[in-house]
Formats: structure tokens, C-alpha cells, sequence
């Protein structure tokens, strides 16, 4: 099962605060444990809202509209994919996640949804999915 844990944006996040010496050491060292675990396939900060875009689409309209955006609460800071057995797993790394911000700061988990899941899907479909994550150097398998 694969998991996305979203990192919630903070004010100092979306201020562009970078972080501490010791706060990259500390995450470091969590990555580190993730990927010597095997759970890790991907992980990112992402910058500000303020360097981002959000796009809405109305029928054919597409709308552009340039951050800065202002519900922070509603804001990703960052992400991490991780390929676990269970939710409680998944639950169980991110509780261990540090919390350089030494303040209040969230974390989400969602499950991945994988193409094995669309139990009305054609098989064909399905396959045609699977061909393209291998292409991407996904694994069509998961644990």
C-alpha cells in the first residue's frame, strides 16, 4: 500500500523560512531511517504558495490565479510517498517524523489509490496503468 503523508503548510512555511542546520540534520536522519527501511519511494518540501499557481476549470475555462494563496491551514509544505503494509504502519513512521517547528504543525495520511482498485475497471485498463508506473520506474506490485 502505497501512502502520500502531507506535510500542512505553517506561517514560517509560507513566510520562506528556511530551515535550521540542526532541523536538516534532524529530517536527514529521519529520511535516512526511511530509506534504509525500504518505505521511502519519494519525499519533497515544496516552495511557498507565493511561487505557486492554482488553476480552476469551469467546462473549457481554465482560470489561472498566482498565490500567494491564504488559508495556510489549507497549504502543503511538503510530502512524502511511502510504500508500507498498513495504514497503523504508515501512522506509526509519521508519528516518529521531527517536528522542527517546535510548535503546532500537522500531518496527513492518505492512502494511494492504485489502479487494482477500480474494481469496475477493464482489465485492459488496468494493464495499460501498470505499463506506464513501470515506465516510470514505479513497482506495479505492492507491499
Amino acid at each position: 500500500m502505497r501512502f502520500m503523508v502531507i506535510v500542512k503548510a505553517t506561517a514560517a512555511s509560507e513566510a520562506g523560512a528556511e530551515p535550521t542546520e540542526q532541523e536538516l540534520v534532524d529530517m536527514l536522519a529521519f529520511n535516512e531511517e526511511l530509506v534504509k527501511a525500504g518505505v521511502l519511494l519519494a519525499g519533497e518540501g515544496l516552495y511557498p504558495s507565493s511561487r505557486g499557481a492554482r488553476v480552476f476549470f469551469d467546462g473549457d475555462e481554465r482560470t489561472v490565479v498566482d498565490g500567494p494563496f491564504t488559508e495556510t491551514k489549507e497549504l502543503i509544505a511538503g510530502f512524502w510517498l511511502l510504500d508500507v503494509k498498513s495504514l497503523d504502519e504508515c501512522v506509526e513512521w509519521v508519528k516518529r517524523v521531527p517536528n522542527t517547528s517546535g510548535g503546532h504543525s500537522q500531518i496527513e495520511v492518505r492512502q494511494v489509490i492504485e489502479s487494482e482498485d477500480f474494481t469496475n475497471a477493464p482489465q485492459e485498463l488496468v494493464d495499460r496503468e501498470n505499463e506506464l508506473r513501470a515506465q516510470q520506474g514505479y513497482p506495479t506490485t505492492r507491499g
